[in-house]
């Protein structure tokens, strides 16, 4: 394992290198370059393979990698994480022996940013936002885990920053290439999905957090671990001190770090039914179940409902999610459906259907009305690329991606202000014209809040 350089301390002309990469914007990689002769390094990569750097390689980065590198189109030329001597970290470093390590994307993109064609980032949801907006200002295309951002305004930042750079995008959520992506396109299409008024959503699996109830009241604390870089951790959310409940699998059960249920599972349950019904983002946001809440960490269940107006001709639409393990939601009995793992079930004008979560297809319900109905359903091939290749084939000129900011990054203001009803409770009026919400200041704060010292140059870019 090649040894980490050092992090850049705060006397580094770190600000001097992000205002350089801002301003050479549209002159490192013009947006209508691809790779090959075109790419960053101005070099053929091997066999016309991508070289990505991962950030965050363990868990789910890691899985990423692998997932990655099986389609063959791609080198893994860099791995960087804030705690590269972590047992999570160690499988990819070994199975990628010539990847240059760092602890800190800065520093890897000052020393490499020409040997890079595109990145993946799979860090905690706090941090994708900093290390996104460089890749993407360095002209990289960019694979961004679930959910794209923390906040609101970093998705509005995010989605910005992908149409002015030109750059391949893609979020994590791999059911979008899958069966039920081309299943929902068609289905709508067809006019077989229609007229949608509700749509119910659930996960009601275990969370990390179940079980912590009301009593957390402070951020606890332990020795930092030898190697971690915790200031890069950190990022631009705010400071607290390390502990094994943050690092390295705990942060999404707390409200200044991760996203929650709704982050997690909410872009594998309901991105279908938000692109293709075109819900854009709602006018209302009502708490109508917290059980446990905590100023801390996500409730213990909650549910929460989402007002969609009337929209291009179609229906005003209702979407209520459910999370907790027994918080599910109650069906009519005539459907003969039983609530069961993560999931929904969308009520049409004719047709009510039911799906699970990822790339699960819908089944039309009750099975009565399936077998009436089944000959004249649209029937879609199978036969495509799944979502890592679509991304590299994307970064190659070749495809487009199916789950690009321009999509995903509204899809995660949805659950982004889904988080502020959970962390505050009540009802929330959101004008999506102006993008504020209008009768709840606190909440209107959490919307876009401030980034922590020494971080505010990525949201300049």
């Amino acid at each position: 394992m090649k040894l980490p350089p050092e992090s850049p301390s705060s006397g580094r002309n770190r600000r001097s290198f992000l205002k350089t990469s801002a301003a050479g914007l549209f002159s490192v990689v013009p947006s209508s370059y691809v790779f090959g002769v075109n790419s960053a390094s101005g070099e053929q990569p091997p066999s016309g393979k991508v070289n990505v750097a991962a950030i965050g390689i363990g868990n789910q980065g890691g899985s990423n990698i692998k997932s990655l590198n099986s389609t063959g189109h791609c080198n893994i030329v860099a791995l960087c994480d804030v705690d590269l001597k972590g047992k999570h970290t160690q499988k990819a470093q070994e199975e990628h022996p010539n990847a240059k390590c760092y602890t800190d994307f800065r520093v890897m993109f000052d020393e490499m940013a020409d040997e890079i064609d595109a990145v993946l980032v799979a860090t905690a949801d706090h941090a994708h936002f900093c290390q996104a907006m460089l890749a993407m200002s360095l002209g990289k295309p960019v694979y961004v885990q679930k959910p794209l951002a923390h906040t609101f305004g970093q998705c509005e930042r995010l989605m910005e920053m992908a149409e002015r750079s030109g750059v391949a995008t893609q979020m994590g959520n791999q059911g979008h290439s899958g069966a039920n992506y081309f299943q929902f396109k068609a289905w709508t299409e067809a006019g077989v999905i229609k007229d949608v008024t509700r749509v119910t959503a659930h996960m009601n699996n275990p969370r990390r957090w179940h079980g912590w109830g009301a009593s957390v009241a402070e951020y606890p604390s332990e020795p930092l671990p030898d190697g971690m870089d915790w200031e890069a951790w950190t990022s631009s959310a705010p400071e607290h001190p390390f502990s094994a409940k943050l690092h390295p699998a705990e942060w999404r059960s707390w409200y200044d770090y991760g996203c929650g249920a709704f982050g997690d599972w909410g872009p594998h349950i309901l991105d279908t039914a938000h692109r293709f019904l075109k819900l854009g983002l709602p006018t209302k946001i009502e708490a109508i179940k917290r059980d446990q809440p905590n100023d801390f960490v996500f409730p213990q269940a909650s549910t929460i409902r989402f007002h969609f107006p009337e929209r291009e001709g179609m229906p005003p639409c209702d979407v209520t999610w459910y999370d907790g393990t027994k918080n599910k939601p109650e069906v009519e009995p005539e459907l003969g459906i039983e609530v069961k793992g993560p999931g929904k079930v969308i009520y049409g004008k004719d047709l009510t259907f039911q799906g699970g979560s990822h790339s699960s297809p819908l089944v039309v319900v009750p099975k009565e009305k399936y077998l009436d109905i089944r000959e004249t359903l649209p029937r879609t091939s199978g036969k495509n690329s799944d979502h890592f290749e679509n991304f590299l084939l994307a970064c190659k000129g070749e495809e487009e991606t199916r789950s690009p900011f321009a999509v995903s990054g509204q899809l995660t203001q949805v659950f982004n202000l889904g988080i502020i009803a959970q962390r505050l409770g009540g009802t929330l009026d959101f004008d999506p014209k102006t993008q504020k919400i209008t009768n709840h200041a606190e909440a209107q704060a959490l919307l876009d809040p401030a980034p922590r010292s020494g971080w505010e140059e990525f949201y300049n870019l």
